[in-house]
């Protein structure tokens, strides 16, 4: 159905159903009951049930007035075609993070009406961490980056782009050359948790400064709503003559993102486990090397540490675990070290794959008890960004001086 957006509502939530040229539909229903704006019903038998994450669900829809729901309809044709991955994921445990609220958004466009509301939807509509809260906020934001830039622009302009610097590379030779782990410094303003934590930024003067103080690489949050980030921060710092390569410190549901990241000056993307299942995971992976990037695959527990090490190509990459915990956002390096001790863990130092250590690493000590459970790299940013001279503050926390 190229073209075409069904808006379909009911007390069990509300449903959009889109398809541009070859793009997958990525929903799960078992039926909805919709009446147009005058009242009159017209029954829409979605079957789709538990389909696995490769197969197919043929969906039946009886044929309609275009009229009534304000869209184009092909009334000879009753079939399309709906792929099913992220709920089939969710269902089997492969994901943590659900990907959208399960019965639909609260508010949504409905044929001529904007900001169409459904009520009294059940707390499992309602995210479960904030991390799910953010991934939610993603379909909205990546729907208006959409309307202001298409793919295909996007698209064109990352094939303009100089080539994307090495990123795993430069990493590496930090860490040869100082041996302590590669430092990923974050130029980060503010976050869910701590609220503002820097707040005389300037992204390009901290970004300087990590470079001058002996950062490797660095992280830059693009999220708005919730980091009070930017992806002009990227360009700016890109656009300033920053040498470190930069990763794009952001929530990846869509490929589109990947696209804004590189166009923005980004040479690598973070890819978080517990939102992405394998077969998401890697088609963005592939993305990005496409690109000339690096994917930063992060997990939180061994069960995803060993899903991911399933994933082919995986060895050009990096790994990193996340000392915070989803559910509370209590910080334990133990984490890391517990990880590394697993068996997964154990596979990952012998195929040579660089673990970065993420979230939690303070003090010169923090660094050495996660380079000795097996860490090559640290992502680090509150301890570092906060401060006034942050240059010295590499330098002491890496042992430099």
């Amino acid at each position: 159905l190229p073209h075409i957006l069904l808006a379909l509502t009911s007390k069990t939530g509300l449903l959009c159903v889109s398809s541009e040229g070859q793009s997958t539909v990525h929903f799960k229903v078992i039926a909805i009951y919709f009446k147009n704006f005058e009242n009159n019903p017209i029954q829409f038998s979605v079957a789709m049930l538990s389909a696995s994450s490769s197969s197919q669900a043929v969906c039946g829809l009886p044929c309609c007035n275009s009229s009534t729901i304000g869209v184009p309809v092909r009334p000879a044709r009753r079939q399309m075609t709906v792929r099913c991955t992220v709920e089939t994921a969710e269902a089997s445990g492969e994901v943590s993070i659900r990907r959208r609220p399960p019965l639909g958004a609260e508010t949504q466009t409905c044929g001529p009406f904007v900001g169409f509301k459904v009520n009294d939807l059940p707390d499992l509509n309602r995210p479960q961490n904030i991390l799910e809260e953010i991934v939610w906020y993603k379909t909205k934001e990546i729907e208006v980056f959409r309307e202001k830039q298409p793919l295909v622009m996007l698209q064109a302009r990352a094939k303009a782009a100089p080539p994307a610097r090495d990123f795993k590379a430069a990493l590496l030779a930090k860490a040869r050359q100082t041996g302590k782990p590669g430092l990923i410094a974050e130029v980060k303003k503010a976050s869910p948790s701590k609220g503002v934590i820097q707040p005389n930024f300037n992204p390009v003067k901290i970004a300087q400064a990590y470079e001058a103080g002996g950062a490797a690489c660095l992280s830059v949050l693009t999220d708005e709503k919730f980091f009070q980030g930017s992806f002009d921060n990227l360009t700016k710092i890109k656009a300033a003559g920053v040498n470190c390569p930069l990763l794009c410190k952001e929530f990846i549901v869509e490929a589109y993102q990947i696209f804004k990241a590189r166009v923005s000056g980004a040479d690598a993307v973070l890819l978080i486990a517990a939102v992405l299942p394998n077969q998401d995971l890697a088609y963005f992976m592939k993305a990005a090397r496409a690109l000339g990037m690096c994917c930063l695959i992060e997990v939180h527990t061994e069960a995803e540490l060993s899903r991911v090490l399933q994933l082919e190509g995986l060895d050009e990459h990096l790994l990193g675990i996340n000392n915070r915990d989803l559910g509370t956002f209590k910080v334990d390096l133990a984490v890391t070290q517990r990880i590394m001790d697993s068996s997964a863990g154990q596979e990952v130092q012998r195929r040579g794959i660089v673990m970065v250590g993420e979230s939690g690493i303070f003090t010169p000590e923090d660094v050495a008890f996660v380079q000795a459970a097996g860490v090559g790299a640290i992502l680090v940013g509150e301890s570092l960004v906060k401060q006034g001279d942050v240059a010295t503050g590499v330098k002491q926390l890496l042992s430099l001086e």
